[in-house]
């Protein structure tokens, strides 16, 4: 019996170290069309409209370019215009799929579809420096390198 439950304790604890080694390199340029709402206006999605008008569904191609990586932390720059780059900073979780994380002014979610093709989703609050809202989700693909 004491046998069997070190195996079990040990099989937890080997468990995270397991999910570290299957962590995928996405350095690389990826690229996607993105569907989005969005209230008021920003350098990605200009205009003259207010926080209050009705919001705007539009599309947009935009472009994130993973510069480095060292296992789970992931960092680069994002565009939707190579005049408008801004820096992110993302974390896989250890599943090796899902990935969480941050630019200047709003909120990266990740989903890994192959080792090439991801989905992401974008999001930035009235808090923003431009005030506006933002919700977009598209796919991304992986130039070839």
């Amino acid at each position: 019996m004491r046998y069997i439950i070190s195996l079990v304790v040990y099989g937890c604890l080997a468990a995270p170290t397991f999910a570290q080694d299957k962590l995928p390199d996405l350095k690389g340029t990826w690229t996607g069309q993105f569907k989005s709402v969005v209230y008021g206006h920003n350098r990605h999605h200009p205009g003259d409209q207010a926080v209050t008008d009705p919001p705007r569904v539009r599309g947009i191609t935009f472009t994130l370019k993973v510069n480095g990586q060292d296992g789970g932390a992931v960092w680069g720059e994002s565009w939707s215009k190579p005049d408008l780059r801004e820096p992110f900073a993302i974390a896989i979780a250890p599943d090796g799929k899902t990935a969480y994380g941050s630019d200047t002014d709003g909120v990266w979610s990740v989903t890994r579809i192959s080792g090439d093709a991801m989905e992401v989703c974008y999001t930035h609050s009235g808090l923003s420096p431009t005030q506006s809202i933002v919700a977009s989700c598209g796919n991304v693909s992986r130039a070839a390198q």
